[in-house]
């Protein structure tokens, strides 16, 4: 019997790659403007710089364990106690301005004030333009009636709680809100959705997760033994790590949850 169904946040309920792609398109276009660039090649360039710089920092390892992505560095400020997300803090402000910088030098432009600048808009942006999925608030609040609701989310809880604040109607369906940067560590380590079970005082057949990303919300549900949907709205490829079951959109949890409540 399922009592409950575990959410991922990025990309499963918020469309974060829409909002940071929105944010880039803005950004790029003040350059567009200023030094007639190509904004799409400007995004590219910004985007490898700032995986190339992310990669070379101390906290990288941190990172890749709590699941904080490059492009969350670009307009998260970390303003959480553990130490590694102090140094975070400090460091972001020279790598925001060191990414955008790398990008213009890319396409033939040396302007680092102007890198500053863009650097600095790009929070702002990527601040004004939440998304969420069409369908995310029917499906809670359907779902909301017969299961209790948990969100599990990878990152900063300073910077997903920044998410959830500029779209705060998502907060209340949820009985519990358990971020990988205040736990510890992030999924697909098995800890996490063992703390997210003994939250919800639940047995690992009683819950269900619901998320995008096999490497974390998929493989680690299933080092759990819970059964595990993966949302693949864009027919991404799949890998070794296997889902229970696959869905487009949301709404397709429905004859899923009732299947499993019947047997």
């Amino acid at each position: 019997m399922i009592k409950a169904v575990f959410f991922d946040l990025d990309d499963t309920l918020l469309w974060d790659q829409k909002s940071v792609k929105d944010a880039f398109e803005a950004t790029c276009k003040a350059a567009q403007e200023k030094y007639n660039v190509d904004p799409e090649q400007l995004e590219e360039a910004v985007r490898n710089a700032a995986r190339d710089l992310y990669a070379s920092y101390e906290t990288y390892d941190f990172t890749q364990m709590i699941g904080i992505n490059p492009f969350e560095g670009l307009w998260g400020n970390f303003l959480d106690e553990e130490d590694n997300f102090r140094k975070m803090k400090e460091i972001v402000p020279t790598y925001r301005k060191e990414a955008w910088t790398k990008g213009l030098a890319a396409l033939g432009i040396d302007d680092p004030e102007f890198g500053h600048e863009l650097a600095e808009r790009f929070p702002a942006e990527r601040r004004n333009s939440p998304h969420v999925y069409e369908e995310s608030f029917q499906v809670l609040d359907v779902l909301k009636e017969k299961y209790k609701l948990l969100l599990l989310t990878n990152g900063s809880p300073d910077l997903q709680n920044t998410k959830l604040e500029i779209t705060p109607e998502l907060v209340p369906y949820f009985d519990h809100i358990v971020i990988s940067g205040a736990f510890g560590r992030g999924k697909p380590d098995p800890t996490i959705f063992e703390h997210a079970l003994s939250l919800m005082d639940l047995t690992k057949d009683e819950v269900i997760m619901v998320g995008d990303n096999l490497m974390t919300d998929i493989l680690g549900a299933s080092r759990v033994g819970i059964k595990s949907v993966w949302i693949n709205r864009h027919e991404k490829e799949g890998n070794e790590v296997i889902p229970t079951y696959e869905i487009k959109h949301l709404e397709e949890l429905y004859p899923i949850l009732d299947s499993l409540n019947k047997e």
